[in-house]
């Protein structure tokens, strides 16, 4: 893996965050990591810095929450169409019972900030700067309430602002 500038960066954000599909993980070498596979966020600018971030959607079921709740950075980690198999099963399968990162066969890389897998071909170093529960009364259509909370079980959305892009190869560059 390389480390590369942010402006340098080329790719559809559409195709891949929800063709492609990353992987949301946070944690560290001493009390380990979760990781889940998200197939909808945002890439952008906030806030006037002109700085990159990234946004993601957490439900508070989910165990990779906790992890990232607790540390300062998570990692979004894109892989190659290869892992889509794997990817599937990091969606549905917990953390909480298994150790799904090695069933998946993936190979965590610890770094100061947070932890990625040597197998992705893109990962996003984010530090968390923002996070907030999404709430029934900001729905404009009760339609959506109804499809996407029935249980009632909101997101909770978490703003990072990019503090590092790493490649495999030149996939993503200009």
């Amino acid at each position: 893996m390389k480390e590369i500038n942010y402006k340098d960066m080329k790719f559809n954000p559409f195709n891949l965050i929800g063709g492609e599909w990353m992987l949301v993980t946070a944690g560290n070498e001493q009390s380990g990591c979760n990781t889940m596979t998200a197939s909808w966020g945002h890439l952008g600018c906030l806030w006037g810095h002109n700085d990159p971030t990234a946004v993601i959607y957490l439900r508070p079921s989910r165990y990779t929450k906790e992890f990232v709740d607790k540390e300062e950075y998570f990692t979004l980690c894109v892989m190659d169409k290869s892992f889509k198999k794997q990817m599937a099963y990091l969606g549905s399968m917990s953390g909480r019972n298994e150790n799904k990162i090695e069933k998946a066969g993936l190979t965590p890389v610890y770094t100061n900030e947070s932890v990625y897998f040597s197998e992705a071909k893109l990962v996003l170093i984010c530090k968390k700067e923002y996070k907030a529960e999404l709430q029934d009364s900001g729905f404009i259509y009760q339609d959506t309430i109804d499809e996407c909370y029935p249980k009632g079980d909101f997101h909770t959305m978490y703003v990072g602002k990019i503090e590092k892009v790493l490649v495999r190869d030149d996939e993503y560059l200009k």
